[in-house]
């Protein structure tokens, strides 16, 4: 479990963020974690039976379809309210010659079940953006789209699959993280951030539970639901937000205070909370109330727990402090993070 902070530690130890969309319906995640409304209550037998019944009749056409194409559907991950994700794996046909065939590829599959959703945003605005831009991007540190296949009312989105679950799971687990290993992670998310504002794309949803963590131990960005492109196609004008989304404790001020933002200021932001949270262990700021949290990002009162700041380098707090910046006209970015001391410097232990 992640250390507790000895200031507010009630208030700000790590848990699940909820979501502040006005806008969306819950969705499930490209990662083993799923956010949504708490299971209903168990049905009755007689009910249950039935439900179960339909759903195996109607999910058999589509599994068929996949595996004629390579597709292997395995146990569900995760499951929202028109979302699962399942295990997945696919099979390259064989190829010519005695040769064996080819190990298959280990694979995450999102499914989304469009007629369970009557949100005519998320079907008609925020589901097409989400697919159009998984099909532009590629980034080592950006979760990749093996492919995307349509059922009926069925999308399937097939994804690289992280092996090591989501960021926040792994603290969690392990408490917040070295220096080292938090600059290292730090700067793969920021190389893909760098990326995506280069191809004019905001995430507007950086938080640790969209950050998955490979075999091999890198990160990646994932879930691109609110993701967006940052001007206007016909004047080439840059087009503000205004979109209430993300999670609370990951929103930048702007945000909170529900006026139009810069959504690429607006994701600095969030990975100075996401840095913040690697380094101590805690949430920055407690966002059960808004009022409240709206009040001390303003008031920039971010605590680093006594023996977190003891230990850590003073570029590694300027960082911090410098994402959290509540005027995003101040605020660092993006390449200015890439150009920050702190990426090349040797860490000094201040004991």
């Amino acid at each position: 479990m992640a250390p507790k902070s000895t200031k507010s530690s009630t208030e700000n130890t790590i848990k699940f963020p909820n979501a502040i969309s006005a806008e969306a319906s819950p969705r499930t995640q490209n990662s083993c974690h799923t956010e949504g409304p708490q299971p209903p209550p168990p049905f009755r037998r007689s009910s249950r039976l039935i439900l179960r019944q339909q759903h195996s009749v109607e999910q058999v056409p589509d599994a068929l379809a996949l595996k004629s194409r390579g597709y292997l559907l395995g146990r569900r991950m995760a499951k929202g309210t028109f979302a699962t994700v399942l295990r997945a794996k696919f099979y390259d046909p064989k190829p010519p010659g005695d040769g064996p065939a080819p190990k298959p590829t280990e694979l995450a599959c999102k499914i989304i079940d469009q007629s369970k959703s009557k949100d005519e945003q998320f079907l008609q605005k925020f589901l097409p953006r989400e697919l159009e831009i998984l099909g532009q991007i590629r980034h080592p540190n950006i979760i990749q789209t093996h492919s995307i296949m349509r059922r009926g009312h069925r999308v399937f989105i097939f994804l690289q699959l992280a092996e090591r679950g989501d960021l926040l799971s792994f603290i969690r687990k392990y408490g917040a993280l070295s220096e080292n290993r938090t600059r290292f992670w730090f700067y793969q998310m920021a190389d893909a951030v760098r990326y995506l504002h280069a191809q004019d794309i905001a995430h507007r949803d950086l938080k640790c539970e969209n950050i998955l963590i490979s075999a091999n131990m890198n990160v990646k960005l994932s879930d691109f639901g609110f993701a967006r492109t940052c001007t206007d196609p016909s004047s080439g004008a840059a087009v503000m937000s205004k979109t209430f989304c993300g999670s609370a404790a990951y929103a930048a001020p702007e945000i909170i205070s529900t006026t139009p933002y810069n959504p690429k200021m607006a994701d600095l932001w969030s990975l100075g909370v996401v840095l913040f949270i690697m380094l101590n262990g805690t949430m920055p700021f407690d966002e059960k109330n808004l009022k409240k949290l709206l009040r001390n990002q303003l008031g920039r009162h971010i605590q680093f727990r006594p023996e977190v700041e003891k230990v850590s380098s003073l570029e590694a707090i300027r960082m911090v402090r410098s994402l959290l910046e509540p005027d995003p006209v101040d605020r660092i970015n993006i390449e200015e993070v890439m150009e920050e001391p702190w990426r090349t410097s040797a860490i000094v232990n201040k004991n």
